[in-house]
């Protein structure tokens, strides 16, 4: 097994019943779903760790699963970013990292998920926040109030620090759910739980972060991501090293899109004259099996 492309893709979690066949090619405990998910994925968005911080015993599982090539991203809990909003956390930051440790060479990024009103006033907070992290980290932020998305004075500043601490920010794209029509419960629960806010596709360090949330209807997904294909590959062809986490309203078919982006990024770069991407197909799927290792 070699080292993968620059390209990182994973889901938002590496554990659903639904992938069975799609990922685990057959029937695999629980304790086994990661080991298998890793044999096609090269990443994943750990939200666990945004609920609970696990046992250090759990992160040292985790670490044993996977190849050393592989790269988690882990967010911080959401007891630091959102109920302290960053202040007066030390203890509990110290605690996380430690329980953390066995995965510290493995996790790829470690993400802060800042809340829709944590906006510009608050910004020195997180300035004041970072020189407490563990040094060497490579870190993503995420925001969701609308001034930071408004191209005016506010989101000039963030993105202006963001690069000065070579720092990433992380985009979600939810246009595709949006889109859909909500004439079932699974897309309403969707529009009714995902952040809908503007998508600026800007690269503030070296590991941009696409969280890409399609529809039900793999094909329109796949036609609305349409747009990521120039600029994820003007990413790698720039040396950066970009994540695209891909979901779906119920992330059953979202293993299914992830390899179909995937191809057709690949597909985009050949007939652009570029280097393709090493394949990526699921244990059972309608493409050619091949995986993202060789």
């Amino acid at each position: 097994m070699t080292t993968s492309t620059a390209l990182r893709i994973g889901m938002a979690m590496w554990s659903h019943h639904h992938w069975q066949d799609s990922v685990y090619g057959g029937y695999a405990a629980t304790t086994e779903r990661l080991a298998r998910y890793a044999q096609v994925f090269n990443s994943v968005e750990g939200n666990t760790s945004f609920y609970a911080t696990p046992l250090q015993t759990v992160a040292a599982d985790w670490a044993a699963a996977v190849p050393a090539s592989f790269r988690f991203t882990f967010k911080l809990p959401q007891t630091i970013t959102h109920q302290l909003q960053l202040r007066h956390c030390r203890d509990e930051l110290r605690a996380f990292f430690d329980a953390m440790a066995p995965l510290m060479p493995l996790t790829g990024m470690w993400q802060i998920q800042l809340p829709a009103a944590f906006g510009p006033a608050a910004l020195p907070q997180l300035q004041a926040f970072l020189p407490w992290l563990p040094q060497g980290l490579t870190l993503g932020v995420e925001v969701r109030h609308p001034a930071f998305f408004a191209k005016g004075q506010a989101e000039t500043q963030l993105n202006r620090w963001l690069v000065s601490e070579g720092v990433n920010r992380i985009i979600m794209d939810s246009r595709p759910v949006f889109a859909a029509d909500a004439d079932n419960p699974v897309i309403r629960e969707a529009q009714r739980k995902k952040p809908r806010v503007p998508v600026h596709a800007i690269a503030t360090a070296q590991q941009p972060v696409v969280r890409f949330i399609g529809q039900l209807d793999l094909d329109n997904s796949e036609r609305l991501f349409t747009p990521w294909l120039a600029k994820l590959s003007q990413w790698l062809d720039e040396g950066r090293t970009p994540y695209l986490f891909v979901h779906t309203p119920d992330n059953i078919a979202a293993p299914q899109l992830a390899a179909r982006l995937w191809q057709s990024l690949s597909d985009y770069r050949l007939n652009h004259g570029l280097s393709p991407l090493r394949a990526l197909t699921l244990p059972h799927t309608e493409r050619p099996q091949l995986h993202l290792f060789n």
